[in-house]
């Protein structure tokens, strides 16, 4: 629930404008890995498989994401 005082800090914000600059340097979704656009590619897991990813992510400090990655780049390169 938003209080009335939340909304008048909302409505005194807007009355003194807003800096377009600061409303253009804001994004939209996830932040760039690179400058050439990603794919992204489903892959199908077990239970026990995505369980020892998110173990072995966690124990490296890494997102899902990143392990992936670094287990493909490990198995490649």
């Amino acid at each position: 629930m938003v209080s009335g005082e939340q909304i008048q800090k909302w409505a005194d914000e807007a009355k003194a404008g807003y800096d377009v600059k600061d409303l253009k340097r804001r994004g939209r979704g996830r932040p760039g890995r690179a400058a050439e656009p990603r794919q992204v590619v489903a892959v199908r897991l077990t239970a026990e498989e995505i369980a020892a990813l998110d173990e072995g992510a966690e124990r490296e400090h890494l997102s899902r994401s990143e392990a992936i990655r670094r287990a493909l780049t490990d198995f490649v390169g």
